[in-house]
């Protein structure tokens, strides 16, 4: 009696359950909040893939990339799919040379609302406009501009573990914007030395105000004073937002089943509430 094997016929593989892998924090939806984000992603979904990128998106939201390393103008990951061992991926994007970054970097420096914004951790909605200025481009514009592998059997590429992998990407660019930088070869830090660089030179006739001098006696500062009564002033009993832990933006790489913003939300105002009942001898 045959079987599928005489006909040359495989049935289709299944994709192991990874433990402890990286999941997506947008489990619906598009992935990508910032506009530099989407546009990493659009360059992904670009390529045309079909059902590739629909596989791609669960398994990043499903915890299948086990590691992300991010170096320069590279990206490497470990993805569980239907074997034992984990397939290598590796993502590598061509970089600028050092003159494409000086120009880009004299471009930027003169208007002030760019470094401004860089300085604040933020991308100017119009930064591509000046890379265009400088004859480069930010993003990947063409296709050998990426470079794409993996040790998967799947002879399509980009496949289903590459995709996962740049939607985790898409995600870490909405919490770090340099991370484009840095996959084109430079970092936040060397940018904007480059930028000081190609600032204009402060005229030396200009003195900065002097700051207010020391108090010389410094009992005043050791002995302090009394506290006055109404010290805490008033308990405000609104529940918090998690207003730091949001300040600090989305956790690189979250591997916990639930979206750790919204867990911290839940934490920060159980905390208040029995804050709230020690302050007032409340039970």
């Amino acid at each position: 009696m045959s079987d599928w094997r005489s006909w040359g016929y495989f049935p289709k593989s299944r994709r192991r359950t990874a433990k402890g892998g990286i999941r997506a924090q947008s489990q619906r939806g598009r992935f990508g909040q910032t506009w530099w984000a989407k546009r990493w992603i659009a360059v992904l979904e670009s390529f045309q893939l079909g059902a590739r990128l629909s596989r791609g998106r669960s398994y990043a939201r499903q915890g299948q990339v086990l590691s992300v390393n991010i170096e320069t103008g590279s990206v490497s990951a470990a993805v569980q799919g239907s074997r034992p061992t984990p397939y290598r991926v590796v993502i590598q994007v061509k970089g600028l040379t050092k003159a494409d970054w000086k120009k880009v970097a004299d471009v930027v420096s003169s208007q002030a609302i760019f470094g401004a914004k860089l300085l604040a951790g933020e991308m100017p909605q119009d930064i591509e406009a000046a890379f265009q200025t400088a004859s480069v481009s930010l993003f990947p514009a063409r296709l050998n501009d990426l470079k794409t592998d993996c040790s998967c059997p799947d002879s399509s590429n980009p496949c289903k573990h590459i995709a996962a992998v740049y939607y985790l990407l898409g995600e870490e660019f909405d919490r770090d914007p340099f991370l484009i930088f840095q996959l084109r070869g430079m970092s936040r830090e060397e940018f904007l030395a480059l930028m000081a660089e190609a600032a204009p030179s402060t005229p030396k006739d200009v003195e900065d105000t002097p700051d207010d001098p020391l108090p010389t006696d410094p009992t005043l500062f050791w002995s302090g004073g009394e506290l006055p009564s109404d010290l805490l002033g008033e308990v405000d009993q609104r529940p918090a937002g998690a207003a730091l832990a949001k300040r600090l933006g989305k956790f690189p790489f979250w591997r916990g089943s639930e979206n750790f913003l919204e867990a911290m939300e839940r934490m920060y105002a159980a905390a208040v509430a029995r804050t709230s009942r020690m302050l007032f001898g409340q039970s």
